[in-house]
């Protein structure tokens, strides 16, 4: 009789820890879901001027970033492009190459990047590789073994442990290649045929990419840094990553005036706010002109949404977005981006769906002035979950490079009207409801 009462003791004991368990899960589960974000207000005086160095420091001060002068960029727009500019870098190193990658899939321009990346290690040459465990996941120790075997180092961000769970929605959402601590290459773009020549039968997708030379490379550098010492305890430095020497700038394809140029890593505080929302909330807010994004994801919330609207209303801010039409690869998303249009649309800006292919460049153009381009989307992810790096710079010549495939986009592009968009059928419409629940982690 005492061990039967002792053995219902003990079944009920684990009953009430499993049901606390399960009502802390759902708990969590609700939080992510529906959750209140930050809320994001910034009032910058008439007065000010983006254009000015005051504005400039300020930005640097509420980004935690550093302003490098004389910063040497080359856009580089779309797959073909960029992939043989990078791997040409990677040809050439002789002391370093760091790639971070929170997509890198099995295929054709992967073979290219692992075949060069472990001649490099077998030459001797520092050969770093972060990719994010859930973002790369089609990856297999097994396909980068002989990368390893040559010498090549391999660190996974936040891959799937008992420790981490807490974290696990936090992922390196960051593309960077830098090599010799002299180049980089920042932009939104992964390693995947999606981006080389089209894959499973659809269009290469439509991306852009930046060459960095001069003095801001060092601040690519640290922000791989960061994600390879979560990934493996190592911390770089030395002449291999951080050259003493003065980098001397190369030869771009695509010539731009030196400019104010700041690289901007962002990773979420614990109470959620992140520099990559306060750089493009802030650069928003100060336009007196124009607004030119190009996202994929475009799921806005209330406070970015009341930005966007004030710019229109209150100061007559011309507001363009270009957004992914019918080939967005993520179908769910897109029906919750639409839900989005209404606002916008009824206040006076402009949005419009690209048609060609899926659009991933990730370009925001304020005033024909400043132009950031990086891996940061325009939702909650990227502002409130995932490591981010963008590069802002003040650089009318730049700012217009990017501004013409900007142009050229929105001639590719399909405009959304708001009666249109009112007048949507039910059967576009229903989704939306199963898209709002899931907002927060599309």
């Amino acid at each position: 009789m005492v061990l039967f009462l002792a053995d219902v003791a003990i079944s009920t004991t684990w009953a009430v820890l499993g049901t606390i368990a399960l009502c802390a899960a759902a708990l969590v589960i609700l939080i992510a879901l529906f959750g209140p974000g930050l809320r994001y207000r910034i009032s910058v005086p008439s007065s000010e001027n983006n254009s000015s160095d005051h504005f400039a420091a300020a930005l640097e001060a509420l980004t935690d970033s550093k302003l490098n002068p004389s910063v040497e960029l080359t856009v580089l727009t779309n797959g073909p492009c960029f992939y043989e500019a990078e791997l040409s870098a990677i040809a050439s190193a002789q002391q370093s190459v760091c790639l971070e990658a929170y997509i890198f899939h099995k295929g054709e321009i992967a073979k290219r990047y692992l075949d060069l990346l472990t001649e490099r290690a077998r030459a001797g040459v520092n050969v770093n590789v972060v990719l994010d465990a859930l973002g790369s996941i089609r990856v297999t120790e097994r396909y980068l073994a002989e990368f390893k075997a040559a010498g090549g180092k391999l660190a996974w961000y936040n891959p799937a442990r008992w420790n981490r769970l807490p974290r696990y929605d936090n992922r390196t959402h960051r593309e960077l290649l830098i090599v010799d601590g002299r180049v980089g290459f920042i932009g939104g773009a992964g390693i995947a045929d999606q981006w080389y020549q089209g894959a499973n039968g659809k269009p290469r997708w439509r991306d852009t990419m930046v060459k960095v030379v001069g003095p801001a490379v060092a601040n690519l550098q640290a922000t791989f840094a960061e994600n390879w010492l979560e990934g493996c305890g190592d911390v770089l430095i030395g002449d291999a990553y951080f050259p003493r020497s003065e980098i001397q700038p190369s030869e771009p394809s695509t010539p731009a005036e030196p400019g104010t140029v700041m690289v901007v890593s962002s990773s979420p505080t614990s109470g959620g706010s992140t520099r990559a929302r306060i750089l493009f909330q802030l650069l928003m807010a100060s336009a007196k002109k124009t607004i030119h994004i190009n996202t994929p994801y475009f799921l806005p919330d209330a406070s970015l949404t009341k930005e966007l609207e004030r710019a229109v209303r209150e100061r007559g801010v011309e507001v363009k977005v270009i957004v992914p039409g019918r080939k967005s690869d993520i179908w769910l998303t897109r029906t919750s981006s639409r839900r989005k249009y209404g606002r916008l649309l009824k206040a006076g800006a402009r949005i419009f769906e690209y048609e060609p292919a899926m659009i991933h460049a990730k370009v925001l153009l304020i005033d024909g002035l400043w132009g950031v381009v990086g891996s940061t989307n325009c939702d909650y992810r990227s502002f409130g979950l995932n490591d981010e790096v963008n590069l802002a710079a003040r650089d009318a010549g730049f700012a217009q490079r990017l501004a013409d495939d900007f142009a050229r986009d929105l001639a590719n592009s399909r405009e959304i009207t708001y009666a249109e968009w009112s007048h949507r059928s039910i059967f576009e419409r229903a989704p939306e409801l199963f898209g709002w629940v899931f907002e927060r982690q599309q």
